[in-house]
């Protein structure tokens, strides 16, 4: 029993998230059955996709999805793209299964992949798909996501929850929009909606640590707040004064060169102002936590504030300025949907992002590159069902519109691999 609790430490989990038997010690029991799974989605919908009558396949080609000719009904009935990712489930399975392969995310991501892939084959019958167009799709829908899950890691890392982002976010829009139409700039604009993110942040991180208030409630609170205020003076005023809500957007900049890389230029280097932004503060934030004097003290106030406090750390200032920090990066998400997007305010326009984006922070494991990675997935599942509806797939468009959330709820409910937070994420201190 002590050795086993040994383990648990060593591996930085904790007791009884892990399956006590299997190939391996420390692996999540349930892994094995969600890839079986998966690989039987895989075959469902390869044979969906045969042939009996001769009957045209479709395959992957670097611009999108296209026709092959008509299949003989005695000749191979599946889309040999559906046997290609099928095989690389299994092998990924059986790899995890002999102890080959040790991370059980890479297994079901791999899984994952496979019955994305089929799942296109099988949507874009008779029509085409630009691949291209919906990478492009999924790395601007991930960029709010990206900035709300940076937002948080920075925040929880120092050991403060933060569920108002999704408030900050949609405050920020709302000024944003109001600053850069009376002054004509989009800067103004741009600046306004950080100091927003700051202030609403400010007050969480005051009502938080100063005066120990539940961090969900002071969260929730900001939320409410945000919503019925914007909602207000966007009814009151916004819909009767249309000038006050006509910003413009940032034009999408191209970088000389990089540019015309064939296929990379255009999904990586001719893109909006936002996204290099969030690649930038991926890179930054990654830098700030794990290579800086200052990111160790944030880390250890989130994991041991007690232990940092008699170091010398000031423990509520550290977590003061992280909040703060947190609150600017989700201004600038909350900027992105104004001046980065529409040029307009509506109502609850940011959608849940902010929520999305506390999901990718937990399914990155409190690291800003594991949280970018996750938001292109959450990005990828938007992109998705807004081609479908485009394709005209016979799903109920209720159901594709589910498929963000749906991602959401399957990260958070831990079918993916359980996170382990700092340890002191959420506790008040008190010397």
């Amino acid at each position: 029993m002590i050795s086993h609790e040994v383990g648990q430490v060593e591996r930085g989990g904790r007791p009884g998230m892990w399956a006590e038997t299997g190939p391996i010690a420390g692996r999540p029991a349930r892994t094995p059955v969600v890839v079986a799974f998966l690989v039987m989605l895989v075959i469902v919908l390869g044979f969906l996709r045969t042939s009996p009558g001769g009957e045209a396949v479709f395959t992957f080609t670097p611009g999108g999805v296209s026709q092959a000719a008509p299949l003989r009904p005695l000749s191979v009935p599946v889309d040999p793209t559906l046997y290609l990712f099928l095989l690389l489930t299994v092998g990924a399975g059986m790899g995890y299964a002999a102890g080959r392969i040790r991370s059980a995310n890479l297994v079901i991501g791999l899984s994952f992949l496979s019955l994305v892939v089929t799942f296109l084959v099988w949507a874009t019958a008779g029509q085409s798909l630009n691949l291209l167009g919906m990478l492009q799709a999924t790395l601007v829908r991930a960029v709010p996501i990206t900035l709300a899950a940076l937002s948080g890691v920075i925040c929880e890392r120092s050991g403060v929850v933060n569920i108002a982002i999704e408030g900050m976010m949609l405050g920020a829009a709302f000024t944003s929009v109001v600053a850069a139409s009376v002054s004509g700039s989009l800067l103004v604009g741009l600046v306004l909606a950080i100091a927003t993110g700051a202030l609403l942040a400010a007050v969480h991180a005051g009502l938080a640590i100063r005066y120990r208030v539940d961090q969900i409630v002071s969260g929730t609170v900001i939320n409410i707040f945000a919503t019925g205020v914007t909602s207000y003076l966007s009814a009151r005023f916004l819909q009767e004064i249309e000038w006050l809500n006509n910003s413009g957007t940032f034009p999408n900049l191209s970088i000389p060169l990089l540019g015309r890389i064939p296929l990379l230029g255009p999904l990586l280097f001719e893109g909006n102002l936002f996204f290099y932004i969030a690649v930038a503060l991926v890179v930054g934030l990654h830098i700030l936590l794990f290579r800086t004097r200052f990111g160790l003290r944030i880390r250890a106030v989130g994991e041991h504030p007690r232990a940092a406090d008699t170091l010398g750390i000031n423990v509520a200032k550290v977590r003061y300025i992280s909040v703060i920090l947190g609150g600017m990066i989700a201004g600038l998400g909350g900027a992105y949907f104004t001046l980065g997007s529409v040029g307009r305010f509506d109502e609850l326009m940011t959608a849940g992002r902010g929520f999305i984006g506390l999901a990718a922070m937990i399914f990155g494991k409190w690291t800003p590159v594991g949280a970018f990675s996750a938001s292109l997935l959450f990005g990828f599942a938007d992109s998705l069902q807004t081609k479908l509806q485009i394709l005209g797939i016979p799903i109920p468009s209720e159901f594709l519109l589910m498929a963000p959330y749906l991602a959401t709820m399957v990260v958070v409910s831990g079918i993916v691999g359980r996170a382990v937070p700092p340890a002191a994420d959420g506790q008040p201190y008190e010397k």
